[in-house]
């Protein structure tokens, strides 16, 4: 059937993330064949009103493009089935976890469904919606509003501005309000959130007044590649921990305990390991004066 444009809800737009570039090649595809897949709808409050399930980027399109008229099929659903089953039916398009906890949100909310409930149609577990409607939650709303008009990644979203907004919602906010509209990658983002989770108070202050620019400097110095970072922090994190856990068992009287020879090699390893922290004290003094010297004073980036 054909639908007037002006007789749809479109309430549940908000649980679509827009792509603008997927949206221009969709308005020059319906401009030069016509509309082959329509829009599925569902009984809205009033006879000639219809609620808008899928479709919602076919019927902006048409409306860039001056049309008053839809394609559409009306499922014989309530407004909750009709969601699940659009969402179940979608197997080739992946939803990132934010997206999908927009949805479970909003069937918590307008229709009263329980943790168990939304486990038992999407056939998830009850702790895979909490952990979704989490995300939801600790997210400020103004940045999910970026993330719907397609301003952010949805994935850097999640991965690097959730864990923001937990340590600080309003560095979290300043953040996104310097890079949305940016063309950032995930990536992009992850190194900002890496900068600031890692960074002195300077470091974070020039991360959230000018990432943008953070980031060219980054690259015009050759900035190490976070993962390699990270794992130069994990080494000596996991040094600190292994001899924290050596000096306590030395101080529960382990030593007193061992044979002769047994003392002779863990004095004789002890040494060695002495010999090894103090070389690497040494390189990392000689890295941090000529990082310091190179460029310029501590914090720049």
């Amino acid at each position: 059937m054909n639908v007037e444009l002006h007789q749809l809800d479109l309430r549940y737009e908000k649980l679509r993330t827009h792509k603008p570039e997927a949206e221009r090649k969709l308005v020059g595809s319906l401009a030069e064949i016509g509309q082959q897949v329509p829009v599925v709808v569902v009984h809205g409050e009033g006879p000639d009103r219809f609620v808008l399930v899928d479709g919602y980027k076919r019927v902006r399109a048409l409306r860039r493009l001056g049309q008053d008229l839809v394609g559409a099929t009306c499922w014989d659903l309530s407004e909750a089935e009709a969601l699940v089953l659009d969402r179940l039916m979608r197997t080739g398009e992946g939803a990132t976890a934010l997206e999908q906890g927009w949805l479970l949100h909003e069937l918590t909310v307008r229709f009263e469904l329980s943790l168990e409930d939304l486990g038992r149609r999407f056939a998830r577990s009850a702790s895979w919606v909490s952990r979704r409607l989490a995300l939801v939650g600790e997210l400020p709303a103004a940045i999910q509003a970026h993330v719907q008009r397609g301003e952010l990644p949805a994935h850097a979203a999640m991965k690097h501005l959730v864990p923001l907004a937990r340590a600080n919602a309003e560095a979290c906010e300043r953040l996104v309000a310097a890079i949305a509209g940016k063309g950032l990658t995930n990536r992009e983002v992850g190194q900002l959130y890496a900068a600031w989770r890692e960074g002195l108070p300077a470091v974070r202050e020039r991360v959230l007044t000018a990432p943008l620019l953070f980031l060219k400097a980054r690259q015009a110095v050759g900035a190490v590649p976070e993962d390699e970072g990270r794992a130069v922090m994990d080494d000596l994190d996991m040094l600190a921990a292994v001899a924290r856990r050596a000096r306590r068992r030395l101080r529960q009287g382990v030593f007193r305990r061992l044979l002769p020879p047994e003392c002779e090699e863990v004095g004789r390893l002890g040494a060695a390991a002495h010999e090894e922290m103090a070389r690497l004290a040494d390189r990392l003094r000689e890295e941090e004066a000529d990082h310091a010297g190179a460029s310029g004073p501590p914090g720049d980036p």
